[in-house]
């Protein structure tokens, strides 16, 4: 096998995400592939060149370009799956100088104070669902605990209301899912933009102590967010702001349920517990490829030249688990000096939330660990599924026995 050659990735390839990482990487650290949906790409596994490539001006992100992209590369019949042009609109999505503004105004809102005010609730919240599990023999991990923290967190934060926050979630996964129809896509991406203006125009009526408040009325040098950026980037913190957690807590707990010589050194040692977030976040990350970036320019990686015009896919689960990088890279290590990870990414569209997640994930994990002493894994490894997306590197369940 070259380089030159295209490799075909198949519909269910994220339920083996680090072999496929391994495959690619194997003969070099680009390789060009072609999607279960058709789109042609390439990917990056290498460490070194996917640090590089986040930071590398020349690849865009641009909403504008990737759909002329896509609109040159598939068929018009083609089935893959796009989010409606209203979701669009964030920071993600955007190069400088627009995301330099768009980022400027939401780090007004989204600040370091406001993370370390949530510690009380954050550990209220863990708490309370950790009452709900007491006395259960068996459940599901993912159901119980890791899911409904974060979305908790993130929809008080943002003002979302309580009754609302099922049905968002179930958006939310419709639109992460590299499976679903279009059509379904489609109707998710709808249902959250009428619910997200419906909910902005309440905020800009009835300003409350919450972020998305803050980012109706974010300003600076008399700049403030246009109404479609208003609602894509209340869709992304909202979904960005709760799936990567979900992800953290469930992987870390798989992991350290799949080796129990680092989780009895994590109960003798709790003091470890930041370290070993930063290890789990290597380790098994809540990410699989970053999002779609675009050549502007020819780029040369690793002796591959990708050409103008063409998709680029980061693997952060391929790069963090580099033995050029990390000595044994498949080995869990809660000791490792695992920091420079790229599991939240690199450069200008380093994640936002990363203090926030963070947080969540040591405080739930901590305060799991210590209720229950006896947790186990209620299923066998290979029984395991993860959640058909090529973004977001998630189980579906965490049986376990508590």
């Amino acid at each position: 096998m070259t380089t030159s050659e295209m490799i075909e990735l198949a519909e269910n390839f994220a339920q083996d995400a680090h072999a496929v990482s391994e495959l690619l990487r194997a003969d070099g650290p680009v390789r060009q592939v072609r999607m279960p949906r058709g789109l042609p790409c390439y990917v990056v596994t290498g460490f070194t060149e996917a640090r590089a490539l986040l930071a590398d001006p020349r690849l865009r992100k641009n909403t504008v370009g990737i759909r002329a992209l896509f609109e040159a590369k598939l068929p018009p019949d083609s089935t893959q799956n796009g989010l409606a042009p209203d979701l669009s609109w964030h920071m993600l999505n955007s190069d400088p100088p627009d995301h330099t503004r768009l980022r400027k105004l939401v780090n007004k809102a989204f600040t370091a104070r406001t993370v370390a005010r949530l510690r009380p609730r954050v550990e209220e919240i863990t708490a309370g669902l950790l009452d709900a599990l007491a006395g259960q023999e068996r459940a599901d991990l993912v159901a119980s605990f890791a899911a409904p923290l974060p979305i908790t967190v993130i929809c008080e934060l943002l003002g979302v209301r309580e009754e609302d926050r099922t049905e968002f979630s179930g958006w939310s996964r419709t639109l992460l899912s590299g499976l679903a129809q279009p059509e379904a896509v489609q109707a998710a991406a709808q249902s959250m933009f009428g619910y997200l203006t419906g909910l902005i125009a309440q905020k800009r009526a009835e300003p409350a102590e919450d972020l998305l408040s803050d980012l109706v009325h974010a300003s600076d040098d008399g700049d403030s967010l246009s109404e479609p950026e208003l609602v894509s980037m209340a869709f992304l913190l909202l979904v960005a702001g709760h799936e990567t957690t979900v992800n953290l807590i469930a992987n870390g707990v798989l992991a350290l349920l799949r080796e129990p010589e680092q989780l009895a050194r994590l109960r003798a040692e709790p003091e470890l517990l930041p370290g070993a977030v930063e290890e789990f976040l290597r380790f098994d990350g809540p990410i699989h490829l970053a999002t779609l970036r675009f050549t502007a320019e020819p780029v040369e990686v690793a002796g591959v030249t990708i050409p103008e015009g063409e998709f680029v896919l980061v693997s952060l689960l391929g790069a963090n688990r580099d033995a050029e990088r990390y000595p044994e890279p498949g080995r869990l290590d809660i000791t490792r000096p695992a920091g420079g990870h790229l599991a939240f990414g690199h450069g200008i569209h380093y994640c936002v939330g990363a203090p926030l997640a963070r947080l969540e994930a040591e405080i739930a994990l901590g305060a799991l660990l210590a209720r229950f002493p006896d947790i186990a894994l209620d299923a066998k490894p290979d029984e395991l599924v993860y959640r058909p997306s090529s973004l977001v590197h998630g189980l579906e369940t965490l049986p376990v026995r508590l």
